[in-house]
Parts: C-alpha cells; sequence; structure tokens
C-alpha cells in the first residue's frame, strides 16, 4: 500500500480534528435470534451491552420493524445517538421510510440523531442511479426542514447523506451524490476482497483512504463529515477466496485495522454489533450469521481494547 501526499494530508487533517481516538459505533440489527422485530427491552438490552464500547449505532430503516418508533426512545434514554438508515428502494417503502420520519422524530430529541443516511450501498447493487439517490438526499433534507423535535428545535441542520462501498465512492459517475450528501459513510471489507490477514489491514487503509481523497477532491474540501459505515471480520463460516473466518482473525483485524484506522482519527462503525443467527446463507457463505463481535447472546467474543499510545 502507498499513501499519497493528499491521502497523507487528509489523514493529518482528521487527527487534528479528531484531538484524540476517533468515534466507534456498531451496525445494529432489528430483529431477535428468531427472526422477530425486537422489543424495547431487547433494545435496552442491546445498547447496555454496547455501552462498554461506544454509544452510537446504526440501523438502516426506520420503517421496517418499527426501527425508529421503538428504538429512538430507548437510544435517548440510554444517552445513544443513532444513524438512521432510509431505505429508498422500491417507492412504497421509501413512502413508509418518510411517513416514519413525519410521526416519530417530533417524540424524541434531535440530539439523538446523528445523521440520516439515505440509502445503504444503494448504488453497489445498481437499485438506482446516482441522480436518482442524489434527488432522494435532497427530498429527505427538504422533508426533515419541516419536522420538529419534542423540544420545538428542527431537524432541518442535522446531517443527511448516504452510505456506500468504498468502490463506488471513487467512481466519478457517482460525484453527483457526494456533492449533494451533507456526510458520506463509506463501507470496507477485507474479508469480502478474499484477503489473507498478512495484507488485511493494508487492503483497509487504501481502500478507506481512496474513498477519502476521492470525496475530499469531490467536494473540494477536506473539512466533510467521514466515517466508515461498515466494516469488520467473520468468526465463522466459510472461507471466502484466502479470506478465513476466525476468533483469532476478527481479533487481529479489529487491532490491526479498526483500532488502527480509529487511531488515525477516522471514525468508525463496525459491522456489526451481534451475531444474527435467523439470517440465511449468502452468496454460498454461512459468514453471515456471524458478523457480531457479540455473541447472540451478548456474550463477547474477543478483546476489544484499542492501545492508541503508539
Amino acid at each position: 500500500m502507498k499513501f499519497t501526499t493528499t491521502v497523507l494530508t487528509s489523514l493529518a487533517f482528521l487527527i487534528a480534528k479528531s484531538n484524540a481516538e476517533a468515534s466507534l459505533g456498531f451496525d445494529l440489527g432489528v430483529q431477535a435470534t428468531d427472526g422477530s422485530c425486537k422489543t424495547a427491552e431487547d433494545y435496552k438490552s442491546d445498547l447496555d451491552t454496547i455501552s462498554s464500547q461506544a454509544s452510537t449505532v446504526k440501523v438502516y430503516s426506520v420503517s421496517s420493524c418499527n426501527t425508529l418508533q421503538i428504538l429512538g426512545p430507548v437510544a435517548e434514554d440510554k444517552g445513544f445517538t443513532i444513524a438512521l438508515g432510509i431505505w429508498p428502494t422500491p417507492d412504497s417503502t421509501f413512502s413508509s421510510e418518510k411517513e416514519a420520519l413525519t410521526s416519530y422524530l417530533p417524540n424524541i430529541s434531535k440530539k439523538t440523531i446523528q445523521a440520516f443516511l439515505v440509502g445503504s450501498e444503494a448504488l453497489y447493487r445498481n437499485d438506482m442511479s446516482a441522480s436518482q439517490l442524489a434527488s432522494d438526499i435532497s427530498e429527505i433534507k427538504q422533508l426533515l426542514s419541516g419536522i420538529k423535535d419534542k423540544n420545538g428545535d428542527s431537524y432541518g441542520d442535522v446531517p443527511v447523506g448516504t452510505v456506500d462501498s468504498w468502490n463506488v465512492l471513487v467512481d466519478g459517475a457517482n460525484a453527483d451524490v457526494i456533492k449533494t450528501a451533507d456526510v458520506i459513510y463509506a463501507n470496507a471489507f477485507s474479508y469480502w476482497q478474499g484477503q489473507t490477514m498478512n495484507n488485511a489491514s493494508f487492503s483497509f487503509f487504501d481502500d478507506i483512504m481512496q474513498a477519502l481523497q476521492t470525496i475530499q477532491t469531490t467536494k473540494g474540501s477536506s473539512d466533510i463529515d467521514f466515517w466508515i459505515g461498515e466494516t469488520g471480520w467473520p468468526t465463522e463460516g466459510d472461507n471466502f477466496e484466502s479470506a478465513t473466518p476466525s476468533t483469532s482473525n476478527a481479533e487481529q483485524f479489529w487491532k490491526e485495522a479498526i483500532c488502527a484506522m480509529r487511531g488515525w482519527g477516522v471514525n468508525t462503525y463496525v459491522f456489526e454489533a451481534f451475531d444474527e443467527s435467523w439470517k440465511p446463507d449468502s452468496s454460498g457463505s454461512s459468514s453471515e450469521r456471524h458478523w457480531g463481535v457479540w455473541n447472540a447472546d451478548r456474550s463477547q467474543k474477543y478483546d476489544l481494547t484499542c492501545d492508541f499510545s503508539s
């Protein structure tokens, strides 16, 4: 991996902004082990567990499983923030998402919401074009400008953006989305690139720095709100090319990639908080159920200590 001067400057800027290790958050599933929707009590237990490491979570939809309605008040009570995913396809789902925002955002304080994220790898999956996604981001901004929280404060100044795979973000054809978004979250998985552990952290850094450099160049500024939206390593399942799931490999990726990235000043969401045992195999891989930092019973899998002293 070779860091260019521009990338190193970007990293230096992020470090200067952070003044300490960058923030950590977790992607949070909204279904219980049997596939049913989580209850408020489930979320309370989830956040109590996560609170040992972080105080922010990211979800993928506000209407599915009544996520915003149920999780919003729990997160506020626990002192957590949420990055709220808004699923833009199909149109019927997007309508349900907008209805949930209008109905339930007024019940909580806007300080509970870190960001609104329209789409999760929607460009990567070719669910929509860049111009369509940019339009939907603008539509959500307009919608939020007319919604007030329980204290009468407008949600109009809470950032609205998107989450997508790092390689899609570096594609110049998607510049409209970057220009429209207030915040960009980039996903990068060395596991799904088939990397060995010897190269996993290097690959991860290279992917994220390419995304960051492209975003800064497109925005014409290094002063941007940037997060890693998803990264991690599965503890069980089938190999993917040269990548091997195991608890020891997941811990190594945590130490050498996630801790190191946060040490460089890059805010990071880890995929994911808890194993989701209800999930089926995907793309011929049984790893989908085993990405959690904690098991489904909320027991911790491996050491999560980061050493930021060096």
